[in-house]
């Protein structure tokens, strides 16, 4: 492999682990801050998604489709937690789960009620299409390129949010001991209700955002958020922190695990059985680094007590 088709690959996994931050941003402060299971968070990914690629048909406007995938993400999250989740506080987790599961059928057959069975496509604008030319010759598509940046970005903000801000502080405090603030004069449903708003829009911007990439359709959002809970594991639940790095970790390890490992195997195997046993250990390395990130720290990288 060349090096250029290395910082490629690399590239790759840093723009799928900033995918995957957006998701598991918003699953790690709902579960921090709720201790709320939430399986259905891969339909509100579906939402945002499907919300884009309406409003770009509708309107031909990239940036009022990203828009549109940040309100509907934010109304069917706030609305989710106003009508069911709410009633799941302090139940059993396998309450928890069985009710987000019904909730993950009732997204995808509304969805397919509303939208058809029939993907939907989300075109790249024009000013983000095409490729960029960067050091050492490397070229690489500029949506994609502009993803990290967007995805960094986001991780900035959100982290000044958590550490700089009152809402911060009252999400953090929530986190501790919920019913301190709450005697201490703070809404606590109102903040459950924002934070629950603030990590499905996280959820629909990503879905959005990959929208442009892949088709649009039904179901898009389960794969992901199985990925999402590998990055909230390996970084620790509740820590914004570790969902960073776990997503990184994460998308590096799978991008050049696909891209590395059938070349490996190559060097000793015919070129076809090299390709399926090289495929099929790339999918279970993600899986092994959380194995060997749980055996060493229990809590995850930057998990607490």
């Amino acid at each position: 492999m060349t090096f250029v088709l290395l910082a490629e690959q690399v590239l790759n996994g840093l723009q799928f682990g900033v995918m995957l931050f957006l998701m598991a941003a918003g699953l790690t402060l709902i579960f921090g801050v709720m201790g709320l299971i939430n399986l259905a968070h891969g339909s509100l990914y579906m939402v945002g998604a499907f919300a884009a690629a309406a409003t770009a048909a509708a309107t031909g406007s990239f940036l009022l489709a990203l828009a549109a995938s940040l309100v509907a993400a934010a109304a069917a999250g706030a609305l989710m937690e106003l009508v069911v989740i709410r009633r799941l506080y302090g139940r059993d987790h396998l309450d928890q789960v069985l009710a987000t599961f019904a909730l993950i059928l009732i997204f995808s057959e509304g969805t397919r009620w509303l939208f058809g069975s029939f993907p939907l496509y989300l075109d790249i604008p024009d000013a983000l299409s095409g490729p960029v030319t960067l050091p050492f010759g490397i070229e690489y598509p500029r949506y994609r390129l502009a993803i990290i940046g967007i995805g960094l970005a986001v991780a900035t903000a959100l982290y000044l949010l958590i550490t700089r801000t009152r809402i911060g502080i009252q999400i953090r405090a929530g986190e501790e001991d919920r019913e301190m603030i709450a005697a201490l004069g703070v809404d606590i449903s109102r903040l459950y209700t924002l934070v629950f708003a603030l990590g499905a829009a996280l959820a629909g911007f990503a879905g959005a955002l990959i929208g442009a990439i892949q088709s649009v359709q039904v179901g898009m959002g389960e794969p992901v958020l199985i990925l999402a809970f590998v990055v909230i594991v390996i970084g620790g639940i509740g820590s914004v922190k570790g969902a960073l790095v776990g997503s990184v970790l994460v998308g590096l390890t799978d991008t050049l695990g696909r891209a590395l490992l059938p070349a490996v195997f190559g060097l000793f195997m015919e070129p076809s059985a090299a390709t399926t046993v090289g495929a099929s250990l790339a999918s279970m390395a993600i899986y092994l680094l959380m194995a060997a990130v749980l055996i060493l720290r229990p809590r995850g990288l930057y998990g607490s007590a």
